[in-house]
């Protein structure tokens, strides 16, 4: 969704440092493109999951409270918290490689114990999609199993349907993407959501003095992190990956999800900060358009 550093949310002020929260939420690497529907699992903090039978329960606690889950269950809390909203036909066919059956004994489980909540949105037509979120609780328990990087944000809760629909679309997004990295010999390391990125940018934007807004001030900031002024604008992309190369490179790639709804000047800014841009398959034609029309040198993959 289109967003820059000025735009503002009032989920923002929901955010802790402790990295879970209740809000969502350089140049292209060159590797090699690969169709959604091919990817593997690479999740940045990820092994692939034990056969279930080897895959016995263990206690987690919480205060006094204990949870009892399997090594799996305890990685899809991981991966359904890193993107906040996931469609449950996606982690079924990327966290566990096909096997349906075995995602919704897991998911039935988690719910069972309060760590999972499920919502049904419209999607495109008459279809509807099932996203799966954690709840507070199993935000808490995925940050203190020691699964999760300490760097890496967690998240719980759901927002309105057409945000959580994005959220979920990052999520495939983000594993079409990975998988080119890791296919290059990369190494995942985070993932930061657009809200993240706009925390960690209006903090250091903030200590600034009224006379301290200077258009010089503003480009050294977004420099430090890694981000582009725009017609005055500081512009965020919907998700950041970080990882390292096969050489030991420090990088990262940001990617923005463009829907039909995006006007040419928001179009035109996200190119121009350099993301890699996507859209979903029944929007990209138009906005391949929108692009030529108004001369916009840039490339939209379908997702």
């Amino acid at each position: 969704m289109s967003r820059d550093a000025d735009s503002r949310d009032p989920r923002d002020t929901q955010e802790r440092e402790s990295g879970v929260t209740n809000a969502r939420r350089p140049s292209r690497a060159a590797l090699p493109t690969r169709h959604p529907e091919q990817t593997r699992s690479s999740r940045p903090i990820a092994i692939e999951r034990e056969p279930e039978a080897l895959d016995s329960p263990r206690a987690h606690y919480l205060g006094d409270r204990a949870y009892f889950l399997r090594e799996s269950e305890l990685k899809t809390l991981v991966e359904v918290g890193t993107f906040r909203a996931v469609a449950a036909p996606d982690l079924a066919r990327i966290a566990y490689g096909g096997d349906t059956e075995r995602m919704k004994r897991e998911i039935r489980r988690l719910r069972d114990q309060s760590l999972v909540s499920e919502k049904v949105v419209r999607g495109s037509g008459n279809q509807t999609i099932r996203l799966l979120a954690l709840t507070q609780k199993g935000a808490q328990l995925a940050r203190t199993s020691g699964a999760l990087p300490d760097a890496q944000a967690i998240y719980h809760g759901f927002v309105k349907p057409r945000e959580a629909r994005h959220d979920a679309d990052l999520y495939r997004l983000y594993h079409t993407e990975a998988q080119n990295i890791v296919d290059a010999g990369g190494r995942l390391t985070r993932v930061l959501l657009d809200y993240e990125l706009k925390r960690n940018l209006n903090r250091d934007l903030a200590v600034l003095p009224a006379e301290g807004h200077t258009e010089e001030a503003r480009e050294a900031i977004a420099e430090r992190h890694d981000l582009t002024v725009v017609d005055g604008k500081i512009p965020l992309p919907d998700m950041r990956i970080e990882y390292e190369t096969a050489e030991m490179e420090h990088k990262h790639l940001d990617l923005e999800l463009a829907t039909r709804n995006y006007r040419p000047r928001a179009l035109a800014e996200k190119a121009a900060a350099g993301f890699s841009l996507y859209a979903p398959r029944a929007d990209a034609s138009r906005l391949r358009r929108v692009l030529d029309e108004r001369e916009i040198t840039a490339e939209i993959l379908a997702l």
